[in-house]
């Protein structure tokens, strides 16, 4: 007899299972080359989207432990190339490609994702002239946010001890590249904003590649900048490297070196400078005082003068006549005032103010007395009639009736007893004489007698 060989019967789960084992084995670690379409990114930081090419699609998700990484920002529209392996999202059956790494194709990651964020920041305004802080003169005391062991620091330190010895330094430490290096520039810039001695920043470093300064192109340190209160100058690397802070810093200076000659003036220019403007005050006021007195001596040789001392001296007399007549008239007013007084004074003494307060003593005694006699009356009659109510009540309380003879029972509830069969033999009560109570249980009922 001829045995068939028995087929193998999978579940879903099994195949699912043997083609994501497969499919990982076969495809792991691989390039993969497309454009993103489809491109969300959701709450907890992972990445789905979809690489595309005229004749295929390919579902793709990079978790946000990997996303957090790339330095650019993924976008639909975007040629890349991305490195990953294959497998299959068991729940849906579907497979897609678990990306680890992605690079833009043609550019570099780190130079996409500095072109995304200056033209981001520059949309919201915070490269406009129109915030750009104006330098102080003569600043008291400046702030460094630099590294506190590089070439930078020492250069801008020579240069200020050169230029005006006097003025006072503030360094605050940092890391200038690396991971963590854009907050603790951040965190520099709001601590030197909290301190109201500090007139200008210098934020700066030494060259490097774009990697090495990639600290200064953070959004972190951007906002950072655009939020100080202190004027900010920017000292970041040489001359052909551009950072975004560089972008919103209030003034861009070449080099650390030149960012210290820009912020202090050389102290003899300052002097010799005072010393011109010193000068060229004087002039200009000893020019202006001879001008001055010569037009006075031109005016007091003109015979208007002698006019006004005419007019000035006619003022002075009728000016006296005038306080004269402003004399006699408060004479006579004061004199008028005392007659009146006089005349008031003896009517007030003619007037007897104890007899007055005698006869209004007299009538408010009157009045009292009248008073006293209605409220007696009244009294009186309020008693009465309390008096005649509280015989009406006596008669009609029970308490009353007690005293002829009579007495109310109550069960052991307390309730009023009026018909035998309200108790059971054996049930207690209580009997309320005119005088103390008596407490019994019952023997024998009676209920119709009457």
């Amino acid at each position: 007899m001829k045995m068939f060989p028995s087929r193998i019967i999978y579940t879903v789960s099994q195949i699912t299972a043997e083609i994501k084992a497969t499919l990982e084995s076969e495809f792991a670690d691989v390039l993969v080359e497309g454009e993103i379409s489809n491109f969300t990114a959701a709450a907890s930081g992972h990445l789905y989207f979809v690489l595309k090419d005229t004749n295929a699609q390919l579902k793709c998700v990079c978790f946000r432990s990997r996303a957090r990484f790339f330095k650019f920002r993924a976008e639909d529209g975007l040629q890349v190339i991305v490195s990953g392996n294959l497998g299959v999202y068991e729940t849906r059956g579907e497979y897609q490609f678990y990306v680890e790494s992605m690079e833009p194709k043609g550019l570099g990651s780190l130079q996409l994702a500095f072109e995304q964020l200056k033209a981001r920041l520059q949309a919201e305004g915070l490269f406009a002239a129109a915030h750009k802080k104006p330098l102080p003169l003569l600043p008291r005391c400046i702030g460094i946010v630099t590294s506190p062991t590089g070439a930078a620091i020492q250069d801008i330190l020579r240069i200020l001890r050169r230029r005006h010895e006097s003025v006072q330094v503030l360094i605050h430490p940092v890391r200038v590249q690396g991971e963590g290096a854009a907050q603790e520039i951040a965190a520099a810039v709001r601590t030197l904003n909290a301190m109201p001695e500090i007139d200008v920043m210098i934020i700066g470093r030494g060259g490097g590649s774009l990697e090495d300064l990639w600290a200064f192109n953070e959004e972190v340190v951007a906002r950072a900048i655009y939020d100080s209160r202190i004027p900010v100058v920017s000292a970041i690397g040489h001359e052909i490297d551009f950072t975004i802070a560089d972008f919103v810093a209030d003034l861009r200076a070449p080099t650390p070196s030149a960012a210290a000659e820009i912020v202090v003036s050389r102290k003899g220019e300052m002097i010799d400078r005072v010393a011109n403007l010193e000068r060229r005050l004087n002039q200009s006021l000893q020019f202006q005082l001879s001008q001055l007195r010569n037009r006075v001596f031109e005016l007091s040789a003109n015979r208007v003068f002698a006019s006004v001392e005419n007019s000035l001296a006619f003022y002075r007399q009728r000016l006296d006549d005038l306080t004269f007549r402003l004399d006699s008239g408060l004479n006579a007013k004061v004199g008028w005032l005392k007659g009146r007084w006089q005349l008031l004074a003896a009517d007030v003494n003619r007037f007897d103010l104890l007899q007055l307060i005698r006869f209004r003593r007299e009538a408010l005694n009157s009045q009292l007395g009248r008073l006293q006699a209605r409220i007696q009356l009244f009294l009186q009659s309020v008693k009465g009639r309390t008096e005649t109510l509280e015989g009406a009540l006596q008669a009609l309380s029970p308490l009353a009736v007690l005293d002829r003879g009579y007495s109310i029972c109550r069960d052991g509830q307390g309730n009023v007893l009026k018909d035998a069969r309200s108790l059971q033999v054996g049930d207690p009560f209580s009997v309320r004489l005119a005088k103390g109570s008596v407490d019994g249980r019952a023997e024998e009922l009676h209920p119709s007698e009457t």
